[in-house]
C-alpha cells in the first residue's frame, strides 16, 4: 500500500492542473498501452450530475445477480484509491494495481497527463487483460473529454439527472452542461435517458438525433416507482425496495432496470426473472449515499438509542433529494455534521435542506487544501434557516457536540465525498 500511495504522489505531479479536461494526452498513452478500450467486454457507459454511482451499483448487482462477471470503473474513491477499479466483480488487488500503475508511469515516461487520465488507462488494462462479461465505466468529469469516453462504440450509453455543478469546467448554463454530458452518445448506440429539466433535455435530443442514438426515456419509456408499501414498480413488475435509502434511489433503480432490459434485449445479458431483479436490488452496495452507521468508534461517541447517517451529495440536487428524505424523518430531531470544498455552491446546498436541521456543526475536511471553513460552512447554514449552526474543529468535536442535544435525535454527516471517506476510514 505504501509503494501504491507513492507511485500515485508521483503520478499526481505529471500536470501542473488536477483537471485539464482533454483526450489527446490519454489517447496517446492508450496508444502504447496497446489500445486496451478497444479489447473489453461490452461497455455500459454512465454520465450525469447525481444518481451515477448509485445507477453503475445497481446496474452490477443486477448483472451479478445474473451470473455476469463485471468490471467497474468509478470516482472518486472513499478511502482506498483500489475501491474505484472492480475487476470480475472484486476491488483490484494491492500488487496487481501496483504493477499497473508502474507499468503506465513507465509508458508514459514523464510525459505531462493529469492524475485521471493515467488512473483511467491503468483501469482499461486491468478490464482487458481479465476474463468478464460486462465493463460499466463512469464519468469522472462531463462527458464529451472525459478521460473514459474513448470506447468507440459502447453497448449502451445512461445519462442520469444533469443540474448544475462543476460549472468552471462543463459551463454555467443547463444547456452546456447537458452538452458535455451527451458528449459521451455514439452513433446508433441506445441511450437510457432520466428525465431532464427542459434545457438539458433539448441538448441531448438534439445531440442524439444527430447522431441516430435512440432514447429511452424516463416516464415516457420506463419508470421506477415506490409503492406505498416500499415495494418498486417497474412497468408490471412489483419488486423488492432497492438495497438504498431514499426515495431518489427508486428513479436510480428504474434506470438500471432499464439499461439492464435494454442489454438482455441485445443478449449481453442473459434473460431477467423477477427473482434476479429481485436478488440484484437486494445485493445493491454504494457506500455514503445516506448510508447508516451501525457501528464504530463515531457511532460509539453518540447515545445509544441516536442514529448516525453519512452521505457524500455535494450540489443543490443531491441537497433536494436530502430533503425530500428528511421530510419523511419526522420521529426525531435531525442533526448534522456538515464539510464542503470551497468550489461547490454552498447556498444552492443549503436552501432545501438547512430548515431540517434543529442543530448543525460545521467541520474543514481534513487533508484538502480546498475545504470551505467551518466558519464559513456554518454561516452559511444560518443564512438559510439553521439557527444553531456552529464551527467544530473536528468530527469528533462536532459529534461531541451534538450529543448534548435532546434525543434520541438522528446525526447526518454530509456535505462531501471527501468528508464521507475521512468519516468512514475514522469509523473502520
Amino acid at each position: 500500500m505504501v509503494m501504491i500511495d507513492a507511485i500515485l504522489d508521483r503520478l499526481t505531479r505529471l500536470h501542473p492542473k488536477v483537471i485539464d479536461l482533454s483526450l489527446d494526452r490519454v489517447l496517446a498513452l492508450l496508444d502504447k498501452l496497446g489500445r486496451p478500450q478497444d479489447h473489453l467486454p461490452p461497455v455500459v457507459h454512465v454520465a450525469g450530475t447525481n444518481g451515477k454511482g448509485s445507477t453503475v451499483a445497481t446496474l452490477r448487482a443486477i448483472a451479478e445477480a445474473a451470473g455476469m462477471r463485471v468490471h467497474v470503473y468509478t470516482s472518486p474513491h472513499l478511502v482506498r484509491f483500489a475501491e474505484r477499479i472492480r475487476v470480475a466483480g472484486e476491488i483490484i488487488a494491492d500488487d496487481a494495481l501496483e504493477a499497473l500503475l508502474q507499468e503506465v508511469e513507465q509508458v508514459n515516461d514523464g510525459l505531462p497527463i493529469t492524475f485521471f487520465e493515467v488512473t483511467t488507462a491503468a483501469a482499461f488494462l486491468a478490464f482487458a487483460r481479465t476474463p468478464a462479461d460486462l465493463v460499466i465505466l463512469e464519468t469522472g468529469l462531463g462527458g464529451r473529454l472525459d478521460a473514459s469516453n474513448v470506447v468507440t462504440r459502447p453497448a449502451l450509453t445512461v445519462i442520469t439527472p444533469v443540474a448544475m455543478d462543476h460549472e468552471s469546467f462543463l459551463g454555467d448554463t443547463l444547456t452546456a452542461i447537458a452538452t458535455e454530458k451527451a458528449g459521451i452518445l455514439k452513433p446508433g448506440v441506445p441511450c437510457v435517458l432520466a428525465a431532464q429539466p427542459p434545457e438539458a433535455q433539448a441538448a441531448i435530443t438534439a445531440r442524439a438525433a444527430a447522431l441516430g442514438a435512440a432514447l429511452l426515456r424516463e416516464g415516457p419509456d420506463f419508470l421506477g416507482h415506490k409503492n406505498a408499501d416500499g415495494s418498486l414498480s417497474y412497468g408490471s413488475l412489483r419488486l423488492p425496495p432497492p438495497a438504498l435509502a431514499g426515495e431518489f434511489q427508486y428513479r436510480n433503480a428504474g434506470l438500471a432496470l432499464a439499461a439492464a432490459h435494454k442489454l438482455a434485449a441485445e443478449r449481453v445479458l442473459p434473460p431477467l426473472t423477477p427473482d434476479i431483479l429481485a436478488r440484484g436490488l437486494r445485493s445493491i452496495q454504494w457506500p455514503a449515499r445516506l448510508q447508516r452507521l451501525n457501528q464504530g468508534p463515531l457511532v460509539e461517541m453518540l447515545p445509544q438509542d441516536w442514529e448516525l447517517w453519512l452521505d457524500g451529495g455535494h450540489n443543490p440536487h443531491a441537497a433536494a433529494a436530502i430533503a425530500a428524505h428528511a421530510a419523511g424523518w419526522t420521529d426525531r430531531p435531525l442533526l448534522a455534521v456538515f464539510g464542503m470544498l470551497n468550489n461547490k455552491n454552498v447556498d444552492g446546498y443549503f436552501a432545501p435542506l438547512a430548515k431540517h436541521f434543529a442543530a448543525l456543526r460545521a467541520v474543514a475536511i481534513p487533508g484538502e487544501i480546498n475545504t470551505l471553513s467551518a466558519e464559513d460552512a456554518a454561516e452559511g447554514a444560518r443564512r438559510h434557516g439553521c439557527v444553531d449552526s456552529q464551527p467544530a474543529p473536528s468530527v469528533e468535536a462536532a459529534l461531541r457536540a451534538l450529543a448534548g442535544h435532546p434525543g434520541p435525535a438522528r446525526v447526518l454527516i454530509c456535505g462531501s465525498l471527501y468528508l464521507a471517506g475521512v468519516v468512514l476510514a475514522d469509523n473502520s
